[in-house]
């Protein structure tokens, strides 16, 4: 029975008629994403080369295509500016997120941290100034990568500084004003490395670890209480970072109570 119920539906023309359609679409799709990411990865090779003035030509010459081909995946230049952008974000946040969320003492946590952010922008100093100046070679674009992610990021640290000193009993008013200086004394201090390379990039982490540090440890000692700067907190207090560019996503903060339930 079950036999002639399948021989039945098969040729019936009904729903199992339309799945090699539907199979050949989903093939085609995940094929042109694949190959979007493709002229992504040869754009960023193009930055390399060519600097942020580079044009669409040199992205189409690193890909080993022609510029006819690269526009059948990009609308224009600001959508192959979004997909830069899209793509420093996702290296950012692979390498910050974890750092953040890592079970350290806090000096090493902090650390870890901006030694995540400096990476990324030695690596890719010119995905960092073409996203910056909001351009592709001539033209504009509206999106404004660097401040969406400094907001996200912001936003994050907001959620994690809060949750710390609500632990430790302290008014979180503190938190949003500190996670925005924060992030805009990083920053500005890596913008200026770049442009300068006075230093090494383990050199000006460290500075800017002792200055965090020394304010999160001067606030907390105005309050009666002393942290070890080296020894991991009891609770580990995580937070997740989602780009805003994705359909109204949001930060959240998750916390632990303890390390065991992280």
């Amino acid at each position: 029975m079950d036999n002639m119920v399948d021989r039945v539906n098969h040729g019936s023309g009904g729903s199992d008629s339309a799945r090699p359609g539907d199979a050949r679409r989903d093939r085609w799709r995940k094929h042109r994403i694949a190959r979007r990411a493709e002229f992504v990865e040869a754009a960023l090779r193009a930055l390399d080369e060519h600097g942020p003035e580079l044009g669409m030509e040199d992205v189409a010459a690193a890909a080993g295509v022609t510029k006819p081909v690269l526009y059948r995946h990009f609308e224009d230049k600001s959508d192959l500016y979004l997909a830069l952008g899209q793509r420093g974000t996702e290296i950012l946040f692979e390498r910050l997120i974890p750092a953040i969320n890592a079970e350290l003492a806090p000096v090493p946590r902090i650390r870890m941290a901006l030694d995540a952010f400096f990476s990324v922008i030695e690596e890719h100093p010119n995905l960092y100034r073409l996203l910056a100046r909001k351009s592709f070679t001539d033209r504009p674009v509206d999106a404004d990568v660097v401040a969406e992610d400094k907001q996200v990021i912001a936003t994050a640290l907001t959620a994690l500084l809060g949750d710390y000193m609500r632990m430790l009993n302290m008014d979180s008013g503190a938190a949003e004003p500190w996670a925005h200086g924060i992030v805009g004394m990083v920053q500005n201090t890596g913008e200026w490395w770049l442009d300068k390379r006075t230093m090494s990039r383990d050199s000006v982490v460290e500075y800017l670890t002792r200055i965090i540090w020394a304010a999160i440890d001067g606030l907390v000692r105005q309050h009666g209480m002393v942290l070890d700067p080296d020894k991991p907190l009891d609770a580990n207090k995580v937070v997740q970072l989602r780009p805003t560019r994705a359909a109204d996503a949001t930060t959240a903060s998750e916390t632990t109570g303890t390390k065991e339930g992280s």
